[in-house]
């Protein structure tokens, strides 16, 4: 009976090892083949990937091998819902594997290439052209596309084909490992209905489309959208959408060459770049221009040259100065602009081959043109410029260090959901996404919002019509029609404004600072800049809701962030707006950006819907060349600490501005710092060389236990060995005000201080402590 027993333990256990070694190797294949395919190379460890919809690619390969059978998607089926949710599909549609197509299919044929890639007969140009940069460039290609060698036919061994594909796509600070099997749609007349390569027998970029349109929903749900949104799940990198000024580009040679330089070295950092030209109001989407350019079409930058031209050139290059060039790509293999430097003008004719690859003119791939930057700025409107970051040990000082922390919009725990309302045109109220509807009409095609990225960015904050409509409007007598628009958006506020009475300050979805009884309910975060000021960048991204079309959703938030300087001490929630540092754009788009340089200290960012009560996760992201910490507020006052849980609760909170001092003696090599002391706590600002009136501008919280105690600040000299004490002064704050300025004389050494030294201070004190 024992020996069976230990038997059966024993068997028990070597199975259990088994299961662990066998999970063991499954996470560590990937790894092993990126060793595999970056031999030799100093590149960044992959970030761990999760299974989207729980599906593992290595242990349903190994299932297919085993029964000897090809992969069949349950989550992904070769139907119509796989392929639109709206239109009704084309007749004469059937799904085929890659080897029903073609003899002998192929992942990649001749390795990897921007020309390998044509649009078909969806409205995705913002995809196709971020596809155009992502094949340009090795080690971006071979992270959404992982194991491209073990993926790839081997016709020696056609028993290790299982009709299975993975690929990887960044979403919301997570690589997400996509599964599909090999069937593509197929139109009636035998070619592949949607994205195909120039060679037939080449599948990478149909591949890649399918994983992409499964992450979406749908193939239909990939028509509209704009690049930057690609170029960010394609690399986990940023995007900063440009708008170009083309008469100031045009006019001023100076900003041209700042835009230039800026684009030659993000394309030297292995940017991805990709640009268009807005078309006007009321104009139709993917309309030809005269010069052969499409209006509201993306087009990917694939090199920036700064050339000489040589003596053939000084006539219609007009001088032997340099001459700045841009390389463009057309996503639908045709290159159709006819200015100069186009297909067989002038320029290229008065230049022999040889010159061509000295100068570095070269024409790689099909559908691609050179252009004069001059005749870029001219046409092109605007531009998206995809930063890379790269997760390394050893990290250059000129490279971004990046913080992330994610968070959510959502109502207050047991609070009713907001009833949002929509205007609809029957002149009826009804109920949809929660922000106003996106400015613009539809496009002809599926690429409107590539087309309308640059205008919403200009505009005002989404919602916000400009003075000018708005005196058109008052002067224009009203219809019927909007006699009941008017009364409906009377009725609309009123059900606004009773949601709004029932917020309290456990919400995280109190909208933008023009709600400014709600606008601090808003998820809180904060970081802080020390030393010399700083050049951030920071990203806010919502989730992508693209998926939710098929439901009659999808729409993207207006989204947007306030930056708020705050009390160099604080480490609770914001109780109050006092200084906006810096604020984005509010946009309906996926990912908002912004670059700003700020001064030394304390700040709160916080991240925002443009509507109080929209809900939804979003992902903050921060970018600077040092490191700087990000986290998230989350209680309304400052936890006390072990000691002083036996200390009386505070009763009174005062914050202490300390602007400047004047009147000071200056002493050669003198600098001088303050203190501020309150009770227990001490805030101390930044060492500043003494020249008669030192800027200090700091501001600190107190939450006070003894408020008839007084404030003290003191002046120091800051010294090689030791500090001195200069002087000092005594404040007293025991009663409700806010913003009481003062002017405090300084007691101390008369021969430092001068005669009249004091210090410039501002205070604010309240007996409820969440009122600052």
């Amino acid at each position: 009976m024992i020996e069976s027993l230990s038997c059966g333990m024993s068997v028990a256990c070597l199975e259990q090892t088994k299961q662990k070694k066998s999970k063991c190797l499954e996470d560590l294949l990937p790894v092993l083949h990126w060793l595999r395919d970056n031999s030799g190379k100093n590149l960044a460890m992959p970030e761990r990937a999760c299974s989207f919809q729980g599906q593992n690619y290595h242990k349903l390969k190994r299932a297919c091998l085993r029964r000897g059978a090809h992969f069949q998607d349950p989550f992904f089926p070769p139907t119509a819902q796989s392929l639109f949710y709206k239109r009704t599909p084309p007749p004469g549609i059937t799904w085929k594997r890659p080897r029903e197509l073609c003899k002998d299919p192929r992942l990649f044929v001749d390795g990897i290439s921007t020309r390998d890639l044509h649009q078909g007969s969806l409205g995705n140009c913002w995809l196709v052209a971020a596809t155009s940069c992502l094949a340009s460039e090795p080690s971006l290609w071979k992270k959404v596309i992982p194991d491209h060698t073990e993926q790839e036919w081997n016709p020696k061994r056609p028993d290790l084909y299982a009709g299975i594909f993975h690929f990887r796509f960044w979403r919301l600070g997570r690589w997400t490992d996509v599964v599909i099997d090999d069937r593509l749609p197929v139109s009636e007349d035998g070619t592949l209905l949607f994205c195909r390569s120039a060679t037939p027998r080449e599948f990478w970029s149909a591949l890649l489309e399918k994983a992409y349109a499964k992450l979406n929903g749908c193939y239909e749900a990939l028509e509209g959208g704009n690049t930057a949104e690609a170029l960010v799940d394609f690399t986990g990198g940023v995007s900063e959408p440009l708008s170009l000024d083309r008469s100031a580009l045009i006019q001023y040679p100076e900003q041209r060459k700042a835009l230039f330089q800026t684009l030659s070295k993000a394309h030297s950092r292995q940017a991805l770049i990709t640009c268009s030209i807005r078309p006007e109001d009321g104009e139709r989407v993917e309309s030809v221009m005269e010069c052969g350019l499409v209006k509201g079409h993306a087009y990917g930058v694939t090199a920036i040259r700064r050339v000489r031209p040589g003596p053939f050139l000084l006539g219609s290059c007009g001088e032997a100065s340099r001459v700045c060039m841009v390389r463009l790509r057309n996503p639908w293999g045709t290159a159709d602009w006819t200015g100069a430097w186009s297909q067989g003008s002038q320029e290229w004719r008065q230049l022999g081959r040889k010159e061509r690859e000295k100068m570095g003119l070269v024409v790689r791939d099909v559908g691609e043109f050179w252009m004069e930057f001059e005749d870029f700025c001219r046409f092109f409107t605007d531009m998206v410029v995809c930063r890379l970051v790269e997760r390394s040990l050893l990290w250059p000082r000129n490279h971004w260090r990046e913080v992330r922390c994610q968070g959510e919009w959502a109502p207050a725990p047991g609070a009713p959901p907001k009833p949002p309302v929509f205007l609809l045109p029957t002149g009826k109220t009804g109920t949809t996404a929660s922000h106003p509807p996106r400015p613009g009409g539809h496009a002809q095609r599926g690429d409107r919002k590539e087309a309308r990225l640059g205008e919403r960015k200009q505009e005002c904050p989404v919602g916000r019509p400009r003075e000018r409509d708005r005196e058109k409007e008052r002067r224009r007598p009203a219809t019927r029609e909007e006699g009941g628009a008017a009364k409906q958006r009377v009725e609309a506020k009123a059900v606004d404004r009773s949601w709004v009475e029932q917020l309290d300050k456990r919400s995280r979805c109190g909208g933008c600072i023009n709600n400014r009884d709600t606008f601090l309910h808003n998820p809180q975060f904060m970081f802080e800049v020390q030393g010399n000021e700083e050049e951030v960048l920071i990203c806010l991204q919502q989730e992508d809701r693209r998926m939710k079309r098929r439901e009659g959703e999808g729409e993207n938030l207006p989204i947007g962030f306030e930056v708020l300087r705050v009390e160099v001490n604080r480490v609770s929630r914001v109780q109050c707006v006092e200084e906006q540092a810096a604020s984005s754009v509010y946009m309906d788009s996926r990912s908002v950006a912004l670059r700003v340089t700020l001064a030394p200290g304390r700040y709160a960012l916080l991240p925002t819907t443009f509507q109080p009560g929209a809900t939804g996760r979003f992902l903050l992201r921060l970018f600077s060349h040092t490191h700087i910490q990000l986290r998230e507020l989350k209680e309304e006052l400052p936890p006390p600490s072990l000691w002083q849980c036996c200390l009386p609760k505070p009763c009174l909170v005062t914050t202490v501005l300390l602007r400047r001092a004047s009147g000071l003696c200056q002493p050669q090599q003198t600098d001088v710092y303050a203190i501020i002391r309150c009770e227990e706590d001490t805030v101390k600002t930044g060492v500043f060389r003494m020249a008669g009136n030192p800027e200090f501008n700091t501001k600190a919280i107190f939450y006070r236990r003894r408020p008839k105690a007084p404030i003290y600040i003191e002046l120091w000299n800051h010294g090689l060995v030791w500090d001195t004490l200069l002087g000092g002064c005594r404040l007293q704050s025991e009663d409700s005000e806010r913003g009481r300025s003062r002017t405090i004389d300084l007691q101390g050494s008369q021969s430092c201080l001068g005669s009249r030294g004091c210090f410039y201070v501002e205070t604010s004190s309240s007996y409820c402590l969440t009122d600052l």
